[in-house]
């Protein structure tokens, strides 16, 4: 019994006694004024929420998006040409390049991909 009772008391008790005392010491005690707001990106909580915003940035992130989710579905095209016919492989591809080529043309004629004005 005195063997059981040890053999628990090193497998739970001492690491959960070790753990406490590590997060003791390893705490920050100086607490810093943007690592305790609730916004660690540099605004002011305190301040109005209602401040305008570029709408620019959210183009900018959708038209990122478009371009990433391009790359995406480009990668396993070139893995499927070995086990699909070649006649519809090509054609499906040029087709969803023209697709985001036009896309691009688009977005190039409605001014979206001017960073400056």
């Amino acid at each position: 019994m005195l063997t059981l009772s040890m053999s628990f008391m090193i497998t739970f008790i001492v690491p959960m006694l070790v753990m406490t005392i590590a997060t003791m010491l390893s705490k920050k005690i100086i607490n810093d004024r943007e690592k305790s707001s609730p916004f660690e990106c540099g605004f002011d909580p305190k301040s109005s929420a209602r401040m305008p915003f570029s709408l620019r940035f959210f183009l900018i992130a959708v038209i990122f998006l478009i371009f990433d989710v391009e790359i995406a579905l480009i990668l396993p095209i070139i893995i499927i040409m070995k086990t699909s016919n070649m006649m519809v492989w090509s054609t499906s591809t040029m087709f969803f390049i023209l697709v985001l080529l036009g896309g691009l043309y688009h977005e190039w004629n409605q001014g979206a991909l001017q960073w400056a004005e």
